[in-house]
């Protein structure tokens, strides 16, 4: 997929920004194209920002591989609200791995697929690995360096709401400073989440060497797509940061969600960008 510069006018709203782009730049929720591998009926709360990064991030890994992929998710909200045993909105080979142990688990479905395609002589089944930022950058993280410095074939795309959401809105490395969560200062001279605190874990796997590392946000889901149809064009670890906020830890409305992240690029707090080795 290719970057396409479009004007401001053109984006002003959906129903009427849609019609003045051509056909292949538009948005659109519903097409017979669409593997739709985060199906209806799953339970994310209204405006959810990890539903919709989700879905776009994983359909797009989809058509990359035309099919041939396998998902390890980790315990958290998206698992949480796609999957109430015995009943999944996933369309997709899905594993639902621990907490802290992701990157492990799709580096172990890597190894079993190369093994597989050699054997068979059929095309090799891809992966992704998912987690929230608390499963990322805090629970998960020593299995993603192993993950990174081995340099196994997986993608692994971490949905970031800022904060431990599905257990009360608790602090994580990836809450910002001065933010307000469940366990940080209420009062005081300096309340909220304090600064110099946290991990900046795109810099991270960057550091490790690997392949591909970018960021990205739900306010610009063609750049999400073209990121993660761009990942699986690399063999070996591959790191994807998307920024999904959530409207019931952040307080916000539903109906803001996506305007959230577009105001966290356009202040530069949540910086977006891509680098390859």
């Amino acid at each position: 997929m290719s970057e396409h510069q479009i004007k401001f006018y053109q984006t002003g709203t959906f129903t009427v920004g849609n019609r003045l782009l051509n056909p292949d730049q538009r948005s659109g929720q519903a097409n017979i194209e669409r593997y739709n591998s985060l199906n209806s009926g799953h339970r994310a709360c209204q405006g959810c920002g990890e539903a919709l990064g989700a879905r776009y991030a994983v359909d797009a890994a989809m058509r990359a591989t035309h099919g041939r992929l396998i998902a390890a998710n980790a315990t958290g909200c998206l698992e949480v609200f796609s999957t109430p045993y015995p009943e999944t909105s996933w369309q997709l080979p899905w594993f639902h791995s621990l907490f802290g142990n992701t990157a492990a688990v799709g580096t172990g479905m890597a190894a079993v697929a190369r093994v597989k395609a050699k054997k068979t002589g059929k095309p090799l089944v891809r992966v992704i690995a998912q987690g929230g930022d608390g499963g990322t950058t805090d629970i998960g993280f020593g299995c993603l360096s192993g993950m990174f410095e081995r340099n196994d074939d997986v993608l692994y795309i971490c949905y970031d709401n800022e904060g431990y959401m599905n257990t009360g809105v608790q602090r994580s490395s990836a809450t910002p400073p001065a933010v307000r969560t469940a366990t940080t200062q209420i009062l005081g001279s300096h309340p909220g989440n304090a600064f110099g605190q946290g991990k900046d874990v795109p810099l991270i796997a960057m550091a490790h060497g690997i392949p591909y590392v970018a960021t990205a946000t739900i306010a610009d889901l063609r750049d999400l797509e073209r990121k993660v149809e761009k990942a699986m064009t690399f063999h070996g670890a591959r790191y994807l940061h998307v920024l999904v906020p959530c409207p019931l830890g952040w307080g916000a409305k539903s109906s803001d969600t996506v305007r959230l992240a577009r105001l966290a690029t356009e202040t530069g707090l949540f910086p977006v960008f891509e680098a390859e080795y």
